[in-house]
């Protein structure tokens, strides 16, 4: 009874206090508490922006319209960080858009090693195109707040392309798909060849919205509904017994009377097979089209790259299966031990920050591949590049070994209360007569589910960031002079690759694919007799060069290595030596002859 009356002691003095307070903010006795104290009750978690300029729900897709949108927030918000370029159009008329990210105010945006990001070249693998916009996103946001991020943009310029398919993309989420469809882009093509184009797509044949499968009673039928989630799943019967139902494919109807079904869809091509290294036609690699970059989303692409000489990294993303592949595409095609090893190095640290990813090469582990990105930018520009295949099942359950039907079927009814299935119902099919549709909605199998969305998002784009920033990083150390005779002076310049990518891989001196690194010296007053690299500096070798003395030509600056070059020069005053990298950056000193 005590305690009782206590408390209401209590409680009762508190609200006196409240009346009070709210009694002396209104006669302005005391002023009411900052509106932006009363209604922040949020705290960022780590790795989150602590202020949002742009605020995006990270938990969810967004159409072409919707991922232009971000893009355009974003360079609204930040624009010392970004410009937003439109590339090209697409098939159907469509911008593809690129946001270039970088902290302008340091250096030439245009001199800065460049790192290429593109998503979204399949339309239906929607989360590439989300974790490019990610990335942008939390590049802008981290600036000057994490030490990392700001290094990144002050050393690095980004060129981020959510989607570079973006037909195939809106139309994946704009009309009844199912997981795997919509992969190609949507220039009418006639994959039957019967004269039509496009003629024969899928049918939603119950209207709601998604393209599932059809099933007919068959007591011979060789499947059956799962016994313990039969609106889920359906399984093969045992070789010894019988089944229930026989599988008709995915909905549609014979549209064009030839006697199949969905034949000839919309497009019906490969965007990732168009490219112009290793390609081969159609009767070799299935939908490379007509000749490489044939595509305006393609060629709009490499007019791209081609103008960006400094593009030094290349990331794509595509769904799914969780791999950090790498080229070649096919068996026997060109990579060069050294660069492969940098590749390597470099994946497998995304395997320890990617759970369940693994590092692969493309024709070995995977099945080969004629005229894709990676081939062209590695073979043909001479870039360290990767394609991530986004999420795998294994996270549903934080496991290893991938989950089973029955497994799956689990996780849709219990953490997703049943949203991932159409119901079955009947249908009068004008082929098959009374049939049942069902099945497995579009967005389940390839794709994360909304809460495990932003994890892959971080990840992936914190892998992204790490290949960036092993980029080539150079460094000009202390000039050396040292005095020979009277106006006579030898000069030592040190170059410094600090990270683990050349300024220019071997398939790139191969095949002189962009311009030697070049080291000069320059002054008013001053002459240059002779200069070379610097072979052993210790016993002071120099290779000299053989004309032009006041540069010097390098074939590369190793990764964690350094560049030594020897000039020797006549005259007094001031000098600038320069280093001129197309993939490293452009960097210059300044000093005074004694």
């Amino acid at each position: 009874m005590m305690r009782k009356l206590r408390e209401t002691m209590t409680r009762d003095a508190k609200n006196c206090c409240v009346i009070g307070l709210l009694l002396m903010v209104a006669m302005g006795a005391v002023s009411a508490p900052a509106q932006s104290r009363v209604e922040d009750h949020t705290f960022p978690a780590l790795g989150a922006p602590h202020q949002r300029k742009v605020e995006v729900a990270w938990n969810r897709f967004h159409d072409h319209q919707g991922i232009g949108a971000i893009l355009a927030r974003l360079h609204k918000a930040f624009p010392e960080l970004t410009r937003l370029h439109v590339i090209g159009t697409s098939s159907e008329g469509r911008d593809i858009w690129c946001l270039e990210v970088t902290a302008r105010s340091v250096g030439d945006p245009d001199r800065k090693p460049g790192m290429y990001v593109d998503g979204n070249i399949h339309g239906n693998e929607v989360q590439a195109g989300e974790v490019v916009a990610y990335t942008a996103w939390y590049l802008c946001h981290q600036y000057g707040r994490l030490e990392q991020v700001t290094e990144l943009l002050d050393e690095r310029v980004f060129y981020l392309l959510p989607s570079i398919n973006p037909d195939g993309r809106d139309y994946w989420f704009h009309e009844p798909h199912r997981a795997s469809s919509s992969r190609s882009g949507l220039e009418p093509t006639d994959n039957d060849r019967d004269g039509s184009l496009d003629e024969d797509d899928y049918d939603d044949l119950d209207g709601d919205g998604y393209i599932t499968q059809m099933r007919r009673k068959d007591p011979q039928g060789r499947y059956k509904p799962h016994p313990d989630y039969p609106e889920y799943r359906m399984v093969r019967a045992k070789a010894d017994e019988f089944g229930q139902y026989e599988m008709l494919g995915w909905e549609g109807v014979d549209n064009d009377a030839d006697g199949r079904i969905n034949e000839d869809g919309r497009g019906g091509y490969d965007l990732n097979r168009n490219w112009a290294y290793d390609w081969q036609p159609g009767y070799i690699q299935y939908g490379s089209k007509d000749y490489p970059f044939s595509q305006p989303e393609t060629r709009a692409a490499a007019d791209f790259v081609f103008a960006h000489p400094n593009i030094a990294g290349a990331q794509a993303y595509h769904n799914s299966g969780a791999m950090i592949l790498r080229g070649p595409g096919r068996e026997g095609a060109e990579m060069q031990r050294e660069d492969e090893r940098v590749m390597e190095l470099i994946s497998e640290r995304g395997e320890r920050m990617l759970p369940y990813y693994r590092s692969l090469i493309g024709w070995k582990d995977l099945y080969t591949v004629w005229g894709g990105a990676d081939d062209w930018f590695y073979g043909g520009r001479g870039v360290v590049a990767f394609t991530n295949e986004m999420w795998t099942r294994k996270n549903l359950f934080k496991k290893d070994a991938r989950p089973s039907d029955t497994d799956e079927a689990e996780f849709i009814e219990r953490v997703l209360m049943g949203d991932g299935i159409v119901p079955w119902r009947p249908y009068d099919h004008p082929t098959y007569g009374p049939i049942e549709i069902g099945g497995l909605k579009k967005e389940w199998g390839r794709v994360p589910p909304s809460f495990l969305l932003e994890e892959e998002l971080h990840r992936n784009m914190a892998f992204t960031l790490y290949h960036a920033d092993m980029m080539p990083l150079l460094r000009l150390g202390p000039v050396e002079v040292e005095t020979l005779a009277a106006d006579l002076f030898r000069v030592w310049v040190t170059v410094e690759n600090q990270r683990l990518i050349p300024t220019r891989t071997k398939q790139d001196r191969i095949h002189n694919i962009s311009p030697p690194d070049i080291i000069s010296i320059a002054g008013d007053d001053i002459e240059v007799l002779s200069a070379g690299r610097v072979v052993d500096r210790f016993f002071k070798r120099v290779e000299a060069v053989k004309r032009r003395p006041h540069r010097v030509l390098l074939e590369t600056i190793g990764g964690m290595d350094a560049a030594r070059v020897q000039f020797v020069v006549k005259g007094r005053g001031s000098y600038e030596v320069t280093v001129d990298s197309t993939k490293g950056g452009l960097l210059t000193k300044t000093g005074s002859l004694p």
